[in-house]
């Protein structure tokens, strides 16, 4: 089993210990069902309740009672456990778990570096390439700067627009 993030506590919502809760995960009505365990570096969660606002679920914890409770878990990353049948997928879709740690590479071959963390935006996600002596580098996570993945080879090569990796 494999602890994958679904979702981030954005704000509390109201005065009765609900939160916001961004997604992070391909699947959101099946990830965030009341009676939902969630991994967070301070413990387990429940999800009591769960209803949909602006897209975005809105839950509440068991144990987690008023706005107060709520705030303290502004941040937090809400993780489930999956099998390895299920973080393999389609193939299209890849967690985060399985990018970190691969090499990143121009199509001629050259290394760039390795996939430290990604970060989540709200238009793309951007890998966090950590690269020696110098500055990590930013690359958008698009289809228009992602050749291929191959996870087996332990890849993802890249074609950079100039200038990307001096910024």
């Amino acid at each position: 089993m494999v602890q994958v993030v679904v979702g981030r506590v954005v704000r509390p919502h109201a005065v009765r210990g609900e939160v916001i809760v961004e997604v992070r995960t391909d699947d959101p009505e099946a990830r965030f069902q009341p009676g939902t365990e969630y991994g967070t570096p301070k413990g387990t969660l429940r999800a009591e309740t769960v209803r949909w606002h602006q897209g975005r679920p809105m839950l509440t914890f068991a144990g987690v009672v008023g706005r107060e409770a709520a705030e303290a878990l502004r941040g937090t990353e809400l993780t489930v456990e999956l099998t390895p049948e299920e973080l393999a997928g389609d193939g299209e879709e890849y967690h985060d778990t399985e990018l970190i740690g691969l090499r990143v590479v121009e199509g001629d071959g050259t290394e760039i570096g390795t996939v430290a963390r990604i970060d989540h935006g709200p238009a793309y996600e951007t890998l966090v390439v950590k690269r020696r002596g110098t500055h990590p580098a930013l690359i958008p996570f698009v289809d228009e700067m992602i050749e291929d993945i191959d996870l087996d080879a332990g890849t993802i090569a890249v074609d950079l627009p100039p200038g990307l990796l001096e910024l």
